[in-house]
């Protein structure tokens, strides 16, 4: 794939190519799938995907940060962030080992 972005049309024609479902299908189907995956992040669940990696909301606390043109301390309002941990699986096929073996031998 190269640089190029990966893009919702991209999940839907995948989904069309391999699965044969209509072009219009398959892009609710991708749609459906990534609204599922929002709303459960929104509500503060964890979304596991085997063998790909797990996404995660965290809260933080309000905190002093630095403005770094000034200088000046300035206060970070508590918010919450998205966080994705990749599994083993998901680390050793970036690394270019096998999935499954271990990326410490």
């Amino acid at each position: 794939m190269g640089n190029k972005t990966l893009t919702r049309a991209d999940l839907a024609e995948t989904v069309h190519r391999d699965i044969g479902l209509s072009r219009a299908e398959s892009a609710e189907m991708v749609n459906d799938v990534l609204e599922l995956v929002s709303q459960a992040l929104v509500e503060g669940n964890s979304v596991k995907l085997s063998s790909f990696g797990t996404f995660l909301v965290r809260s933080k606390r309000e905190r002093m940060g630095r403005n770094p043109k000034t200088g000046e301390e300035v206060p970070i309002t508590p918010r919450r962030v998205l966080v994705f941990r990749p599994s083993q699986v998901m680390k050793n096929i970036i690394n270019g080992h096998e999935p499954g073996t271990d990326d410490d031998t």
